[in-house]
């Protein structure tokens, strides 16, 4: 492809570079703004969405992952929930079908191509709205913030995470120890040593204080968020997408909002790093390649770098964006092998020397690195080739040929780690041959390294949709995205834990749900008429 400047790229076009392309919106223009019957359905969206952000601030009350010892069931008017565990579930679940479809509905403004468009201050604002009731509320969808807390005392206590689990370290009558699930009690932290050290200045502050305890990790999941969105519109603008459909589809997503926010999952703040990372990385990369790299470039670069390389010392994937980097500035030298070989020892050199800086200045080591493969002592179904493993495991004992559904799970994982390093060898080498955008093949190479790995988590999409949300305009790509984040959003229950046997719980709570949400449909039919409709404003597709 012959060099060119920014204005003679088109929208979503591959760059020089590997994938960046600088345009302006989406490429055909500056959008217009929304017009007055448009932003009135954007205020009925955002007060659907903040209904819905409410009642699931309500009904976690009854429905979260609440510690082991709650002071709600003792509280006056908040404990009553607790005992109406069906009615709380259904409040829950009448806020999450509440905010999809608002966030369904808001996507409409945000299409690519569309020639209104909701503004950067509008989205901004929407989103303040639909998070904050969703930060004080208590934990649901997961129990892994329990884990972080135990982890992160056993560091503030002086002894290794990467070497005891909560029960050995804390003692199996620790309150900390008491609220984490069981299969993790005996189990080591996989998670970085950055995350930990962050975790023991936690543990400093809250001591055995569970409920301060998970709110202050939940500050750093809203810095890791705060990350997000300052980095998505600018990592949109350089690789051909509106800034504010990056904003929707990343960080506006209900995954976003119920799993990062509510889950506090450290993936807010591993994610948030790796992409301003990359967008440090590219703040002075020309799009001309072979021109002499300036020393302010570098300087970015090396920063940029460092950051990513911090959010891999949170948990270990984010250290894939470096090699997509190292991609970009290989054809921002000119697209060479030697070229290649120059990024990947730069690279290299400062991710190892941050690498080691980070296990020896917070004091934990190099542990970390044994305990990568912890979460792999958990045989889930979720992960597709474990239920492969599964599966021919199955097969065997009804054809009589015995029990290997051990030997089954740990072949078919060894080929689903073989497979996706063949396909992230792959996207590697067509973003450096400029037929990919860099920053689609780390979504697509985060994407298979995780669907394929030994262990899957629903939250564990955002790795892919985020950096994907900043390149791919095709109608095909966001229509799945949409329906697949809608999906898992919907399917998960609320208390991150087993019912106990009382599985009748969820089948009433969603049946109560969906038809209070057919309830709420009726009675705001005349405000949300318009938004069921199709779509035909000027330039929509």
């Amino acid at each position: 492809m012959a060099d060119r400047y920014p204005s003679d790229v088109a929208a979503g076009e591959v760059g020089t570079d590997g994938g960046l392309v600088m345009a302006d919106r989406d490429g055909t223009g500056r959008a217009a703004p929304l017009d007055g019957p448009e932003r009135r359905q954007l205020d009925v969206i955002r007060r659907w969405g903040t209904v819905g952000a409410l009642l699931m601030a309500v009904g976690s009350l009854g429905a979260g992952a609440a510690p082991v010892f709650s002071p709600l069931p003792g509280t006056p008017v908040l404990g009553l929930f607790g005992r109406m565990p069906s009615v709380a579930m259904g409040l829950v679940w009448t806020g999450i079908f509440l905010i999809v479809s608002a966030w369904l509905w808001l996507g409409r403004f945000a299409r690519p191509g569309r020639q209104r468009l909701v503004s950067r201050s509008q989205m901004d604002r929407t989103l303040m709205m639909w998070i904050t009731p969703l930060v004080f509320v208590l934990p649901m969808f997961s129990r892994d913030v329990y884990s972080y807390l135990a982890q992160s005392q056993i560091a503030a206590t002086g002894q290794d995470p990467y070497e005891l689990g909560p029960a050995s370290a804390l003692g199996v009558d620790n309150i900390l120890t008491k609220n984490v699930p069981n299969i993790w009690r005996e189990t080591p932290a996989p998670y970085g040593p950055l995350f930990l050290a962050m975790g023991r200045v936690i543990a400093g502050i809250t001591g055995d204080h569970v409920l301060p305890g998970v709110f202050l990790h939940r500050l750093l999941v809203l810095l890791g968020l705060a990350m997000i969105v300052w980095a998505l519109p600018r990592l949109a603008r350089r690789f051909g997408v509106p800034p504010v459909s990056a904003l929707w589809l990343g960080a506006a997503n209900p995954l976003v909002l119920f799993h990062l926010v509510v889950g506090v999952h450290n993936e807010g703040l591993a994610i948030g790093l790796m992409l301003v990372g990359l967008e440090l990385a590219l703040r002075r990369m020309p799009l001309r390649p072979g021109t002499p790299m300036t020393r302010e470039e570098l300087a970015w670069i090396v920063v940029g770098a460092t950051t990513i390389t911090m959010a891999a010392a949170v948990k270990i994937p984010a250290a894939l964006a470096l090699g997509f980097l190292g991609v970009m500035i290989a054809r921002r030298l000119g697209g060479r092998f030697v070229d290649l070989l120059k990024s990947a020892l730069l690279l290299l050199a400062v991710s190892v020397v941050v690498m080691v800086c980070t296990c020896l200045g917070t004091g934990l080591g190099f542990g970390w690195v044994q305990t990568l493969d912890v979460a792999g002592t958990v045989k889930s179904w979720m992960s597709p080739p474990t239920a492969l493993g599964f599966l021919g495991g199955g097969l065997g004992l009804a054809l009589g040929l015995g029990n290997h559904t051990e030997a089954m799970i740990e072949l078919t994982r060894l080929l689903g780690q073989v497979t996706y390093v063949v396909i992230v060898t792959t996207l590697l080498w067509k973003a450096f041959r400029g037929r990919i955008k860099a920053v689609n093949g780390l979504g697509a190479g985060l994407g298979a390294v995780l669907v394929l790995g030994p262990v899957l988590q629903p939250w564990y999409v955002l790795w892919a949709a985020l950096p994907l949300a900043t390149g791919v305009l095709a109608k095909r790509f966001r229509l799945f995205a949409c329906g697949t984040s809608a999906f898992i959003a919907v399917i998960l229950p609320p208390t991150g834990s087993a019912f106990d046997g009382r599985a009748y719980i969820v089948p009433q709570a969603v049946i109560g749900a969906a038809l209070a949400f057919a309830l709420c449909l009726f009675a705001a039919r005349k405000q949300i008429g318009p938004l069921l409709r199709r779509d035909t404003a000027p330039g929509s597709t």
